[in-house]
């Protein structure tokens, strides 16, 4: 098949040796943010928050928490362009919520009058919150919403990306406390650009199951 969004899909790969003279241009950063931003969510919870980590001393805490665990994604902290935490809210309440619900009444997407009735949707939170109001399974799962949205951006960019489950989730969360203030990171992102010379898995032929393994029109 030929068309741009599958030539892209098809050049993707998972980097695993970035070139640390390289860093993606602020105006793709833009991009990549604000297509962030915009990904889906069930009920249009949100309930996420993206660290950015750009700066030298960033990347030095980033690299800390590879101290006990997990060491083969350590050399992409400070080898790549950007390293991004996607944390997702474990305590998802109602008043989470109202804040999505007020922002559509702003927006213009929900009458004022009706806000109450705006809180419907609300009840898939409910039924994924266990007796302790623990709600991790379910906001995780809209995290990785966000994270698929962001790697098929960063492929139609051109920019090299390595997805990392392989993170510290306890020191991530003693080291960025401030800045995830609760929310709890188990997946990251690396992005930036290969090293021609030295990744290895650049060149290697893409492989998928076939269509007819995986898929079913009926």
């Amino acid at each position: 098949m030929t068309h741009p969004i599958i030539t892209d899909l098809q050049n993707r790969y998972t980097a695993k040796k970035y070139d640390a003279s390289k860093r993606v241009p602020q105006a793709d950063l833009d991009v990549v943010y604000e297509a962030m931003r915009l990904s889906a969510s069930s009920i249009n919870s949100q309930p996420w928050k993206f660290i950015v980590i750009e700066s030298d001393a960033a990347k030095q805490r980033m690299h800390d928490t590879f101290a006990n665990k997990f060491q083969f994604n350590q050399p992409h902290i400070k080898s790549a362009s950007h390293i991004i935490l996607f944390a997702h809210n474990p305590h998802y309440t109602r008043a989470d919520y109202a804040k999505v619900v007020d922002k559509g009444i702003e927006d213009g997407r929900t009458k004022p009058e009706e806000r109450e009735q705006a809180f419907g949707g609300f009840a898939f939170a409910e039924i994924n919150t266990d007796e302790t109001g623990n709600t991790a399974t379910w906001t995780k799962s809209q995290t990785y919403l966000a994270l698929g949205n962001t790697l098929h951006v960063l492929a139609r960019l051109g920019i090299d990306s390595t997805t990392m489950e392989g993170v510290d989730s306890q020191l991530i969360s003693d080291i960025f406390k401030d800045e995830l203030d609760g929310y709890v990171c188990e997946v990251a992102l690396a992005i930036g650009y290969h090293h021609g010379d030295e990744d290895y898995n650049a060149g290697l032929p893409k492989s998928r199951l076939s269509s007819e393994a995986v898929m079913t029109v009926i």
